[in-house]
């Protein structure tokens, strides 16, 4: 069965942020602000890239969304970034309707459009668990049930973690949360063009049979200034707390996220932020 897993990284597209922006230059200009892009950098490197190298079952298919209007330093550092990952397609895509253009990359890769598929998407600053591939798809053999009548099965991996990183290591929170993107994944039945992007996330269950599976760590929600989804007033709030060698430990097997990159990797976005404030 293909896996196939979205990510979009600062695409400008029309639609799909908490925060709206008058004009797509308005947008363009806060994506690729100095500090935003690097610190959207920085824990790409941290939690979603060292994650999807480590997957135990590595036969998947992970597209990276940009825009054309991204600068060309920006991608080819992107580019640069994900080189060792076969799995890794980028595209460059035109400012869109989100769902649409989302919809578009997915199913440019589907190998097979006339069979079952099994789908996820990735923020660029979230991670999953190590074996979160080999169980999607274990988890989607035993959903085929399910699907009978149906487009979609949703398949909810829902305990994990929330992280900030910084250049002390790692803070987090142990959470169970229903239909939070990472780790959250979609069975797509054969012929149906449908993609999981063309879902809230957060409201699956009301439109499709869902299966949770709690009782083991798969998802890891990066928690930073500039995620969208904390971007607006009565949000959800977390009390984290800096990890100990065994919490690091842990972030280490399970999602293989190092304490140690991430303070190298944040300490330097730190200098950074400084001599940037001071131009």
């Amino acid at each position: 069965m293909q896996a196939i897993g979205i990510c979009r990284f600062s695409y400008p597209a029309l639609g799909g942020f908490q925060v709206e922006h008058e004009t797509v230059e308005d947008r363009v200009a806060y994506l690729f602000d100095p500090v935003r892009i690097e610190t959207r950098f920085a824990i790409f490197e941290a939690f979603t890239l060292p994650c999807l190298r480590a997957q135990t079952d590595p036969d998947f298919t992970f597209v990276i969304v940009i825009g054309d209007l991204m600068p060309e330093k920006y991608e080819t550092r992107l580019r640069k970034l994900v080189e060792d990952l076969p799995q890794v397609v980028v595209q460059t895509h035109a400012p869109g309707p989100h769902r649409k253009v989302m919809k578009k990359a997915i199913n440019s890769v589907r190998r097979d459009p006339s069979a079952v598929c099994v789908q996820f998407r990735l923020d660029d600053d979230d991670a999953v668990g190590i074996d979160f591939i080999a169980r999607l798809k274990e988890a989607a053999g035993r959903a085929m049930p399910l699907l009978v009548g149906e487009r979609t099965v949703a398949i909810d991996f829902n305990q994990g973690h929330v992280a900030a990183p910084s250049s002390e290591g790692i803070h987090a929170a142990a959470v169970t949360a229903q239909s939070w993107s990472p780790a959250l994944g979609m069975l797509i039945a054969a012929g149906a063009d449908l993609t999981v992007m063309n879902f809230a996330h957060q409201k699956v269950w009301r439109t499709m049979p869902t299966i949770s599976l709690p009782g083991r760590d798969m998802m890891l929600r990066g928690h930073t200034a500039f995620n969208d989804s904390r971007q607006k007033d009565r949000v959800r709030s977390h009390r984290l707390v800096l990890l100990d060698p065994v919490g690091e430990a842990h972030f280490r097997k399970t999602y293989n996220v190092d304490a140690e990159d991430v303070r190298r990797l944040f300490s330097a976005l730190h200098q950074s932020s400084l001599a940037i404030e001071r131009e």
